[in-house]
């Protein structure tokens, strides 16, 4: 009906707004064709459901190893205090620790956020063992103190323990932003800060390379006497003639380091504003790609983000909805959903080269 009264009332007089017109009516059909697309894409969704406990029943023992890699860029913009509750969100996954590994990559080459991620690797001894004994949920520490303990003595006197020493921790790293350097005291902590004396400009410095916590380290054991998952700190090198090509340029360099160290067949990258609302969000994966019929066809595994805080009423669509409860699954319908940069995860063999 818009079509035919742009046809049939077109201006006779006047160029300026005969051409007004047509540029609306122009407009209009690329609307209409903008419409029926996403309207063929919401009449065939697909819902994906996966069954983990028959993961468990035949690859348990066979389960792979798997690389997450956190990427933040800016120590001002994503303070340290949120980059380590994604990063012990991760830490915290229902999964073998010895098959886990968390890489962050700082492309701020911030020593704030080194020793944000030295306090975490010292704070996850207490605060793994404590997600698995009470089955926590979600695993960022944040997120998780910001709901009361049940009314269980046992898990209250633990939960008030970890919450004192979060916030002890949560301390010690925003008085340290707020001076803008790391004391010289706990410089002498660990020999990771004599990197720094080399950095010349967060655009001009050296590889970075700093191993938390190897978990290929009989030792490396929690307060409980349980396997700690690999924690690597990275700033890759960066050169002012060079261009260094933003998150994507993060992530190969991500994938080099990863692949000395680890070299998970299985990749997830998150950025450092999330965290897992699901520690076994990982499991569900794999359940995709050990699939024995269709497992060798899957490249990648999308999941949708959910925002928190978001208002009953929210108008202008800032939560995503439409996008990720109605387009993405008619999208996976139609050959499989995008990847939106976060959240996914990847064979290892499908970003690097193959040779055959």
């Amino acid at each position: 009906m818009i079509w035919v009264y742009r046809v049939r009332y077109l201006p006779v007089e006047g160029v300026l707004e005969r051409w007004a017109w047509i540029g609306m009516f122009f407009a209009e059909l690329w609307f209409s064709f903008y419409w029926f697309i996403t309207h063929l894409v919401r009449w065939n969704p697909i819902f994906r459901y996966t069954f983990k406990d028959r993961l468990s029943q035949r690859y348990e023992k066979d389960l792979p190893r798997v690389d997450i890699f956190v990427c933040t860029a800016d120590p001002e913009m994503e303070p340290p205090i949120m980059v380590i509750n994604t990063v012990l969100s991760m830490m915290a996954y229902d999964y073998p620790p010895e098959k886990l590994s968390v890489y962050l990559s700082d492309d701020g080459v911030s020593e704030l956020t080194f020793y944000a991620m030295l306090e975490a690797s010292r704070f996850s001894k207490y605060w793994l063992p404590f997600c698995k004994k009470f089955n926590v949920e979600p695993r960022s520490p944040e997120a998780y103190f910001q709901i009361e303990p049940l009314d269980d003595p046992v898990k209250t006197k633990e939960w008030l323990f970890i919450k004192k020493l979060y916030g002890d921790m949560k301390n010690r790293i925003e008085v340290t932003s707020k001076q803008g350097q790391v004391p010289e005291k706990i410089r002498k902590e660990h020999k990771g800060f004599s990197e720094w004396d080399f950095v010349s400009s967060r655009h001009d410095h050296q590889t970075i390379v700093q191993i938390l916590i190897d978990g290929r380290d009989p030792l490396a054991m929690d307060n409980e006497g349980q396997r700690l998952p690999t924690l690597v700190y990275l700033s890759r090198e960066k050169r002012p003639q060079y261009p260094h090509n933003f998150k994507a340029g993060a992530m190969n360099a991500l994938i080099r380091v990863s692949s000395r160290i680890s070299n998970g067949p299985i990749i997830m990258n998150v950025d450092c504003d999330m965290h897992s609302n699901n520690s076994s969000s990982l499991r569900d994966a794999l359940c995709f790609f050990m699939d024995e019929e269709k497992g060798h066809e899957i490249g990648y595994v999308q999941y949708p983000q959910s925002m928190m805080n978001v208002k009953k009423n929210d108008l202008y669509g800032n939560s995503l909805n439409v996008i990720f409860k109605m387009e993405f699954p008619g999208i996976d319908a139609n050959g499989g959903p995008m990847y939106i940069g976060t959240g996914c995860f990847h064979r290892r063999v499908n970003l690097c080269e193959r040779k055959h």
